[in-house]
């Protein structure tokens, strides 16, 4: 739940259609569909946040992308991927914007962000964790006095405010680049993220460890303009049920994830 700054292309042109806001103008599928750029599912995500979505060469990549990109696909749809900021995703600004048909960034689903968004069922379970380079601090009782790196908007943001001890410095980041950055070169005792980047980027750094996590029983879900696009709503939970029952949503976890998940 995460973003910003890359040189690809497809950066540019985010950058572009950011500064324009143009007024959303549709066009509709066969299947009544209504996407904003005639035969393309224009879909708004937020870098770095591995292995969900995050930059592989020139080409964006992972668990979120293969799945939103079956959504496109199966609706007879060329996937065509902005990048851009969390909170503009998580505010209903780049839906409402008109700057893409759906948002597809880790997104846990929660009554705040849905009375801004629609979010289709949901399609990963996570919860909350801790990375810090020191493996004694495995909870947040532990960092008192210490510091804390959160990342604004975020569902971490609010646990670690909800729960943290009062002496815990917490300290904005702007994404999940900024925060394990933080902690690797020892700003910062420790962050709080979503478990699943936090266990990849713990198992590619091995100074760095996951402590804790803590059992918030979040949800992620793509999400599209509220109250504007049923039929895409519609269309992109039915990819999601198929793609359980067929098995291909087992083979791509397994793709980032180096197993199938454990309810399969």
């Amino acid at each position: 739940m995460h973003t910003r700054a890359t040189t690809s292309a497809i950066a540019a042109s985010a950058l572009a259609l950011g500064l324009t806001a143009c007024a959303t103008e549709t066009t509709t599928t066969d299947s009544g569909i209504n996407v904003i750029s005639d035969g393309k599912l224009t879909i708004c995500t937020s870098l770095p946040y591995e292995p969900f979505e995050f930059e592989r060469g020139n080409e964006i990549v992972g668990f979120d992308m293969d799945l939103v990109k079956k959504i496109a696909t199966e609706n007879d749809l060329e996937p065509a991927i902005v990048v851009t900021g969390f909170e503009g995703i998580q505010s209903g600004q780049a839906l409402n914007s008109g700057n893409c048909d759906i948002a597809a960034a880790g997104m846990t689903i929660t009554e705040a962000r849905a009375n801004a968004i629609d979010f289709t069922d949901p399609y990963f379970d996570a919860t909350q964790a801790l990375l810090t380079k020191d493996e004694d601090l495995d909870s947040l009782e532990k960092l008192s006095g210490k510091s804390l790196g959160v990342m604004t908007g975020t569902t971490g943001e609010k646990y670690a405010t909800e729960n943290a001890p009062e002496d815990v410095t917490v300290k904005a980041f702007e994404n999940l680049g900024l925060q394990t950055s933080a902690v690797k070169s020892g700003q910062i005792d420790a962050v709080i993220q979503d478990n699943g980047p936090l266990l990849d980027y713990a198992a590619k750094n091995d100074d760095t460890f996951v402590t804790a996590e803590f059992d918030t029983g979040e949800q992620y879900g793509f999400a599209v303009k509220k109250d504007a696009n049923p039929e895409l709503l519609a269309a992109a939970n039915k990819v999601i049920a198929d793609s359980r029952s067929d098995g291909s949503y087992d083979e791509i976890y397994a793709t980032w994830f180096g197993e199938r998940p454990a309810s399969s």
